[in-house]
């Protein structure tokens, strides 16, 4: 029997992936199976429900037209207990029968500028996690979780494993083995540094299904549907979709049995999903926030705020991704049914998190090719400028949730806020903009979407 090793044992995880290795499972392919668990401490109560169900949880799924669907998965068959030494992980990696690992850290947590490159300066858990593999120890970022991993299995002679990001990041498997190869270089392992270039691949991967993190309430319609009282039931759209690089260097499930996309370059698929669903996404999350709404579906139905989400994608998304494999506008109008379906419930607060590592990943690649082009970009500039409305509320106290970053540096964000103008101090910040940081085309643009978003937000305050 062949392993996946899964790191980031979260919802996303639990209504994607393993739902993909549960449909060869129902086909009666069992050859491969699921093991999984966390590099830190966290979502310690449903860790416990899934390692006492032996990793079987309920999943139910909710479409646009309001049909609830319940199935049980079981293809997670080892739930592997947090500890410090990851000692769990680093077994389980080091097993010959462990043929591909596979992550989700969410986008922040890749830790890689514009330039691809590994950002030691900014961020303090990553050099932490530097000088403990230099010791020889594991650390929580993936990274150092990675290093400790291969090293144990080029030390065990296991034999070549493929690396499988599975987050929602730009050329995810490109950029994430270019992180690990410097992170290694960094701790100065040569030995590791040749073995994984040797003995390991990294196919980009395009994922898509929205998942929010689960509620009570989803418990409760579980235990109403199936009688079964599920500690660790969660909830996602009907809609799924996953497209790989056929890229493993040591075997693979027949994912495109069961509806897995296999294909050469993920990459049209990828910028079509990035830019059409994510920074829509993120649009609709700012913006809600701002007049006053808890859920995306909320602002996906305000007929401003979908309209705004809709020329963004119209005016200035799809004229730069065309030609494309895709038909780009029917993409857009599905998008835009997901994210208004009532039932999923996603909030605000989660999908409005990590904005400065989205801005630099899904939005400003848009200006970016739209400057390259001479267009202009008025409608992409509005999600900057949402966002730094939002900042300002953020700065005042008034966002009515906990706001989370991990690529924000909460003292430059407040000065931003602080500047005598804003707009011009947040146009210059590196971390979101690179090489476009301080432009004077870009300036002129946020400005003036500034405006706009101003006169939005007094106009539909809740």
């Amino acid at each position: 029997m062949n392993v996946i090793l899964h790191i980031g044992l979260g919802s996303f995880h639990r209504a994607h992936q393993a739902v993909y290795l549960q449909r060869l499972h129902d086909l009666g392919d069992t050859t491969w199976v699921l093991a999984g668990g966390n590099t830190r401490p966290d979502m310690a109560e449903t860790i416990a429900a899934l390692q006492a169900s032996g990793g079987a949880y309920t999943l139910e799924t909710i479409s646009p037209q309001g049909e609830h669907v319940y199935e049980r998965i079981s293809s997670i068959r080892q739930v592997i207990p947090y500890s410090a030494d990851l000692s769990g992980l680093i077994a389980q990696g080091a097993a010959p029968a462990t043929k591909v690992i596979s992550f989700t850290v969410t986008e922040a947590g890749y830790y890689i500028d514009a330039q691809n490159r590994l950002d030691l300066d900014t961020y303090a858990d990553l050099r932490t996690d530097l000088a403990l593999a230099r010791e020889g120890k594991p650390g929580a970022t993936i990274y150092g979780a990675l290093t400790a991993i291969l090293r144990a299995r080029m030390a065990s002679g296991a034999g070549p494993v493929t690396l499988l990001n599975c987050d929602n990041l730009r050329h995810n498997g490109d950029r994430s083995r270019s992180g690990l190869l410097q992170f290694i270089e960094h701790v100065g392992d040569s030995a590791l540094l040749a073995w994984v270039q040797a003995h390991t691949t990294s196919p980009n991967a395009m994922v898509d299904r929205i998942t929010p993190r689960p509620t009570a309430a989803v418990r409760e319609r579980v235990l109403a549907a199936t009688g079964v009282d599920d500690a660790a039931a969660l909830m996602g759209e009907s809609f799924i979709q996953w497209v790989i690089e056929d890229q493993f260097i040591a075997g693979r499930p027949a994912w495109e049995r069961v509806g897995g996309e296999m294909v050469a370059s993920v990459q049209a698929y990828e910028e079509a999903k990035i830019r059409l669903l994510n920074a829509t996404h993120s649009c609709i999350a700012w913006a809600g926030t701002l007049v006053g709404y808890t859920f995306i579906h909320e602002g996906t139905l305000d007929p401003v705020i979908r309209q705004m989400a809709h020329d963004y994608v119209t005016d200035d998304a799809i004229p730069v991704l065309t030609p494309s494999p895709l038909d780009l506008p029917k993409y857009r109008d599905v998008v835009l049914d997901r994210f208004g379906n009532p039932a999923i419930a996603d909030t605000n607060q989660r999908v409005a998190m990590d904005a400065f590592s989205k801005i630099p990943g899904m939005i400003a690649p848009t200006i970016r090719d739209n400057l390259a082009r001479g267009r202009r970009f008025d409608s992409v500039a509005m999600l900057p400028a949402l966002f730094l409305a939002y900042l300002q509320v953020w700065h005042r106290g008034g966002i009515a949730y906990t706001y989370q970053d991990q690529a924000m540096d909460p003292a430059v964000a407040h000065a931003i806020c602080a500047a005598d103008d804003p707009v011009a101090a947040y146009a210059a910040d590196p971390v979101l903009w690179g090489d476009l940081a301080g432009d004077a085309r870009l300036v002129d643009a946020l400005r003036a979407a500034f405006t706009r978003v101003n006169a939005f937000v007094a106009a539909h305050r809740h």
